[in-house]
């Protein structure tokens, strides 16, 4: 009896470890499948496509370059012997900045000299022969032509001599020194470069929507984000006649330096177009756009799905764009991920 007593606990047991066993299996499934179904979702940021109070101005953003820059190199071979600047100093317009021994040269200048006067003073010797029937046509013509030579070599000895006394160009600042007294340089090493920034330009980008509202002459603002307390008035003195592949139209301004010389070149700057009033408009970020804001296409999140929509796009707001049709107030829009995504993939939106 105890035996067949023991052999139905027995069998009671393994039964529920059997149900516990299977029940387990299955809610283990479960989980895997949730797990798998997350897993298969392309991770995206978003944003939200929303009504907001924005400027009107166009704002573009490029760095300033110097109005004027030029690295100065050698003319002719010698020996440094002076420089007379040092890195950091203002210059003006022909100013010396260095002096290479000229020996040599000079040389060659008085060389020059002597043979030039020479030939002056056989021609002159001859056009009085000419004169009396002493020298022939030919003659003469030929004393001449030697005689131009020789002026024609005396100006090329004295370029030579002037290439060795190094001068600036125009008005600036040096910005590098490449030459110490006592250096052998050789034609076409750089010695100097000279920067002038009492005027800077600002090469921005202007797309087709606003291109129609600026001229040539006209003044915009200026700002630079390192110097957030002041303001620079730029003037435009170059627009493109033709668009890149962007749709964007290149201009150029330029801005007159305080007298400080604040702005620097290589500093980051932003140019204001049109009016700074405020208008109410359903906007999203420019990151939403697939490639550009010129395809017109973003990535609408609904039930959890990318769908590529086709949006009708307005004023440039900077980081935002207008959008006139295609979107609604609230819808929510893929703003990073784009690349991983085709129409009707599902999303996991992250933080």
């Amino acid at each position: 009896m105890k035996k067949v007593i023991y052999i139905v606990i027995i069998v009671v047991v393994l039964g529920l470890i059997g149900y516990k066993l299977t029940s387990n299996k299955e809610k283990n499934e479960a989980q895997t499948a949730i797990v798998a179904i997350k897993n298969n979702n392309v991770a995206v940021r978003a944003d939200v496509a929303d009504v907001k109070d924005l400027s009107m101005q166009y704002i573009s953003n490029s760095t300033f370059a110097p109005k004027q820059e030029v690295k100065i190199s050698a003319d002719a071979a010698g020996l440094v012997t002076r420089v007379l600047v040092e890195e950091g100093a203002v210059v003006r317009a022909g100013q010396t900045l260095a002096i290479i021994d000229g020996n040599k040269q000079n040389v060659s200048v008085s060389n020059a000299q002597a043979v030039y006067q020479n030939a002056q003073v056989e021609h002159s010797r001859f056009e009085s022969a000419y004169k009396t029937g002493g020298v022939t046509k030919q003659q003469l013509d030929q004393v001449r032509l030697q005689l131009e030579n020789a002026k024609n070599n005396l100006r090329s000895a004295q370029i030579s001599v002037s290439d060795l006394s190094i001068k600036a160009p125009f008005s600036g600042i040096i910005n590098s020194r490449n030459i110490e007294p006592g250096l052998y340089v050789n034609p076409g090493k750089e010695l100097f470069e000279i920067v002038d920034v009492s005027s800077l330009k600002l090469k921005v980008n202007v797309d087709e929507k606003n291109i129609g509202s600026i001229k040539l002459g006209q003044t915009v603002k200026v700002t630079s984000q390192v110097l957030s307390d002041k303001t620079f008035e730029g003037k435009i003195t170059f627009i493109a006649p033709k668009a890149d592949a962007s749709l964007n139209f290149p201009v150029e301004l330029e801005i007159k330096n305080n007298n400080a010389k604040d702005l620097k070149a290589g500093m980051y700057g932003t140019a204001y177009f049109g009016s700074d009033q405020k208008v109410n408009a359903l906007v999203v970020s420019r990151n939403a756009f697939v490639g550009s804001v010129s395809s017109g296409q973003i990535y609408a999140i609904k039930e959890g799905k990318a769908v590529l929509t086709k949006v009708t796009t307005g004023r440039n707001f900077g980081d935002y764009i207008e959008i006139i049709s295609g979107l609604e107030k609230g819808t929510q829009v893929v703003t990073s991920g784009q690349i991983n995504l085709s129409d009707g993939t599902a999303v996991e939106i992250i933080k």
